[in-house]
């Protein structure tokens, strides 16, 4: 792989090409959602940095290919990209598993979650990975009147009315954690 760094759009042009999704720089300029000029500029300089190269067809139709070089770029960064991706969950999932911890310390035993996102599918998976056979955890739809523990919301907006009852939103409460963490701060303490 070369020591030159791709940029986003850089990247986002060469999984296009990679793919063969497009054909001219119009298509391209579509999908990018990029002026032509500044698709013209990005085939340019990717030309110029060996990574695709362009093939004449006729007088007005040309294909772009991907150099074994591109390929190569291609596949480190889709490695890259993948390794980060996988470290970020792992660093969500230890944190809701301290926020689960704190509530369970605290006396809570039954869980409600709300959201149908893969987020909440992740929360119940660190639910289960604890093995707390004294919790229940249940996934609802609707928040009923009369709740009998703690709602734990799992998606970015909060249901309309959530009559009274004691919730904590785990998207807010991560955002937080992680944010203190950037900022060198320690993340502990109780989330509410």
């Amino acid at each position: 792989m070369s020591k030159e760094i791709l940029d986003e759009r850089e990247f986002e042009l060469i999984n296009i090409i990679g793919a063969e999704l497009g054909s001219n720089q119009r298509d391209l300029s579509c999908q990018m959602n990029l002026s032509l000029g500044q698709t013209n500029m990005l085939v340019r300089r990717l030309v110029s940095k060996g990574l695709i190269r362009i093939s004449q067809l006729n007088q007005r139709k040309v294909k772009y290919l991907l150099t074994p070089k591109g390929l190569a770029e291609k596949m480190g960064k889709s490695i890259k990209y993948t390794l980060n991706t996988i470290n970020a969950i792992g660093l969500i999932k230890e944190n809701l598993k301290e926020i689960l911890s704190s509530l369970y310390k605290e006396g809570e035993r039954i869980f409600y979650i709300i959201g149908k996102s893969d987020f909440v599918t992740l929360v119940e998976m660190v639910f289960a990975d604890m093995m707390i056979n004294d919790c229940v955890l249940k996934r609802i739809d609707n928040i009923p009147k009369e709740l009998k523990g703690t709602l734990l919301i799992g998606q970015e907006h909060l249901p309309e009315s959530l009559n009274g009852h004691r919730h904590i939103n785990l998207v807010e409460e991560l955002a937080r954690k992680t944010n203190l963490i950037f900022n060198g701060e320690s993340p502990k303490g109780n989330p509410r």
